[in-house]
């Protein structure tokens, strides 16, 4: 056994991996224990053509939810890991606030099965140059960074941008939260030649309202983009968030 070994079963033992949802030991990094994993809530059809919101039962490849039927989003659907509750909540303020960077891979290797076969270029929501600095990275931009090691497509951060900052969402209703982020995102002009024609992946680690996701759709539809598909680490189903 090489000194390389050595240290690495040194550290591992110092510093064993631990469950991105409660902290307990477990056997490799980015694993659940089996209570954390036993209790998220796994996202896949049947869920709604259009939005891709989850189904009880199946209704057919061709059912819409009553939103999309109203009102269809101008995205091609927002696909999600899991559903948003107390261990993906946890792993999304971690990962955002609390620093642990390595949870952007976490999310991204639960995130890679709902990728779309076709998606051309990763695209992550952008936070704003202020906020960015104060927080030193975007958990996006970390998880599309991760998404493009795991699938080999191509991610770019610069794309998109948010030309002014906005107030935090949380609280206001879905029509506050339209207006809070109508004409907040832009494209970079020298980027935009890599949008024409491409599908897009929108990547993002919570998916609420559907406010922000659907203003950065309309920035990168506009700027030559031929679809945009949301995909994100957790979305809210029904009252999660109350």
């Amino acid at each position: 056994m090489g000194v390389r070994d050595l240290l690495g079963d040194a550290l591992a033992l110092a510093l064993p991996p631990r469950c991105p949802g409660c902290g307990a030991v477990v056997r490799g990094d980015h694993r659940f224990c089996v209570d954390c994993w036993g209790s998220l809530d796994f996202l896949g059809p049947p869920w709604c053509a259009t939005c891709c919101l989850p189904f009880a039962i199946d209704r057919g490849p061709d059912a819409q939810c009553g939103a999309c039927l109203e009102k269809p989003p101008r995205h091609a659907g927002a696909r999600a890991a899991v559903a948003y509750g107390p261990v993906a909540r946890t792993l999304a303020l971690r990962l955002k606030y609390g620093g642990r960077l390595a949870f952007a891979t976490t999310a991204a290797r639960l995130m890679a099965r709902h990728l779309p076969d076709d998606a051309d270029l990763l695209v992550p929501v952008p936070l704003h140059r202020w906020r960015l600095w104060g927080r030193g990275f975007n958990q996006a931009a970390l998880i599309a960074a991760a998404l493009a090691r795991t699938s080999g497509v191509a991610h770019d951060s610069l794309v998109l941008r948010r030309t002014r900052r906005t107030p935090a969402l949380k609280g206001m209703n879905p029509r506050q939260r339209r207006q809070a982020v109508r004409a907040v995102f832009a494209i970079e002009p020298e980027r935009r030649d890599r949008l024409k024609d491409r599908h897009v992946a929108l990547i993002d680690d919570v998916y609420t309202s559907g406010a922000t996701a659907d203003a950065c759709t309309r920035a990168l539809l506009k700027s030559g983009a031929a679809k945009v598909t949301v995909l994100c680490w957790a979305r809210v189903v029904g009252d999660a968030l109350d």
